[in-house]
């Protein structure tokens, strides 16, 4: 009896944990999640309005699916509206999002590294520091 108290017990803590952190790559473009969810693309021509207009942007995947990416200010979306990115981080399927490591940005054909964590706290000890 107590073995199967303690496996319900074991069962449901199991079950309860959210799968939240999946490690993986995310390709696509940058949009804005405004037209997203109208079923357009922001068109290419329009960035500086798209841009000004939007207050949330997303990663649109070719399958048609878009990511959150809650730990980037809108700024380093908004700079890369409508390329082609590829965010590595933790994906939430619950949240669509993902919860970036690194954004790359396709120029002329190869992947640079715009923003990254080690960037990021680079650049706060720098500003922290005033050097």
């Amino acid at each position: 009896m107590k073995k199967r108290i303690l496996s319900i017990i074991l069962l449901f803590a199991f079950l309860s944990i959210p799968v939240w952190a999946l490690a993986a790559t995310v390709e696509g473009t940058v949009q804005g999640l405004h037209c997203v969810q109208m079923g357009k693309t922001c068109p290419v021509d329009k960035q500086d309005p798209i841009a000004a207009l939007e207050s949330t942007f997303v990663v649109l995947s070719s399958s048609g699916s878009y990511y959150l990416v809650p730990n980037l200010d809108r700024a380093v979306l908004a700079r890369h509206l409508t390329d082609q990115v590829r965010i590595s981080g933790n994906i939430s399927s619950k949240y669509n999002s993902i919860v970036a490591d690194k954004v790359e940005v396709k120029k002329d054909g190869k992947w640079k590294t715009v923003w990254s964590k080690e960037m990021q706290k680079e650049m706060d000890e720098l500003l922290e520091t005033g050097a």
